[in-house]
């Protein structure tokens, strides 16, 4: 048997040491990684990197390589990635799962502003605030680049290229983030409002925290749908029991 992974994240890498360690002897897991950072955590397993070419080149990587499950296990916000492995499990009738870890739900004390996408968070900032935290990488920082009256921390794992914001400071870390980094982070540099994507899961999640006891205003980008008719777990341990409900029993 042959599982492709299309990875990125840290429920994909999991998924992979999961199925290494569980499967039986001679089962291929090869994890799929789009090549967008330059120093990716390499998962256990075959790797690959780069792109398919879209929905027809992984369609034809599908029959080549004869991959008999597909997991897309991407970013949630990889959106463009989903579609295409929806339609290419579609045309070589190979089983897809989608795993997709929960969003963050607000609570109590919380000023959030859900908004479609980049630009619409960029046109809700001047109403919020002057001094931005902003944390939805550095893809896609041309919505923000006419802004001028605006300052920004943006933090990323690589380092962005134009455009961006003109009176912006870049910050080059990788999560997971503590709740005092975060605190600390917002205090020093004066941040009056914090903009991020509904990523989900704990790595990244302390931000959240640290905005409501700041009490600031948190604009939440909604992360875009999964594909139609696609079964879906939220958990890489929901991900080997869809495994074994299709006859792939780990040892």
């Amino acid at each position: 048997m042959h599982v492709l992974i299309l990875g990125g994240t840290t429920e994909a890498r999991r998924l992979a040491e999961l199925l290494t360690a569980e499967l039986p002897a001679g089962t291929r897991v090869t994890s799929s990684l789009a090549g967008r950072v330059a120093s990716p955590r390499l998962p256990p397993g075959e790797v690959r990197v780069g792109g398919f070419g879209g929905a027809d080149g992984l369609a034809a990587w599908l029959r080549t390589h004869r991959v008999d499950v597909l997991i897309d296990a991407t970013h949630p916000f990889a959106g463009t990635i989903s579609f295409h492995a929806a339609t290419a499990a579609a045309a070589t009738h190979v089983p897809l799962l989608t795993l997709r870890r929960p969003g963050w739900v607000p609570g109590d004390g919380d000023d959030w502003h859900p908004v479609g996408s980049l630009a619409e968070a960029a046109g809700a900032l001047p109403a919020l605030g002057r001094r931005v935290f902003l944390t939805t990488g550095r893809m896609g920082l041309a919505a923000f680049a006419g802004l001028d009256d605006l300052w920004f921390l943006m933090r990323s794992v690589d380092a962005p290229e134009p455009p961006h914001p003109a009176r912006m400071e870049t910050l080059l870390d990788r999560g997971p983030f503590t709740l005092d980094g975060e605190r600390e982070l917002i205090r020093r540099h004066r941040i009056d409002v914090l903009v991020t994507k509904d990523s989900g899961g704990a790595a990244t999640a302390p931000k959240l925290t640290a905005a409501r006891e700041a009490r600031i205003p948190v604009v939440v980008v909604r992360r875009p749908p999964v594909p139609g008719g696609v079964a879906v777990a939220d958990a890489p341990e929901g991900a080997v029991a869809w495994l074994r409900a299709l006859g792939c029993h780990p040892a």
